[in-house]
């Protein structure tokens, strides 16, 4: 008697499983990502504005605004959004804003973003 030979692979159900998890994850990625560098951006902003220490709350919002206006990938916050104290007369610079990512209609991912400088 010859022995059977053990076939392996995938098949067409388990590629197309695979195929739909792979997708939906790539749409996942390409859309959240522009919110995650987004952050990043807001985020490197925020520390060198308070690196500078700026001597007024209204200058150290009129420096994100002009910083805002030269970076325009920054699109969810806007100057009054920051809560800027003194802490041992050094500026301290924090934000917090929600990013509402569009799946497909109609789901949407919500995205909380915080920080503060460092």
């Amino acid at each position: 008697m010859r022995a059977r030979k053990i076939q392996r692979g995938i098949s067409l159900l388990g590629l197309l499983f695979w195929a739909v998890i792979i997708g939906g994850g790539s749409v996942i990625l390409l859309r959240v990502v522009p919110t995650v560098m987004e952050y990043y951006t807001i985020q490197r902003a925020v520390d060198k504005i308070a690196r500078d220490n700026p001597p007024t709350v209204a200058s150290a919002r009129d420096s994100f605004q002009r910083t805002k206006d030269i970076e325009y990938s920054i699109v969810s916050i806007e100057p009054k959004d920051l809560v800027i104290t003194k802490v041992d007369d050094k500026v301290k610079i924090s934000f917090a804003y929600e990013k509402e990512v569009p799946l497909f209609n109609p789901v949407f991912l919500v995205i909380k973003y915080k920080g503060e400088s460092h």
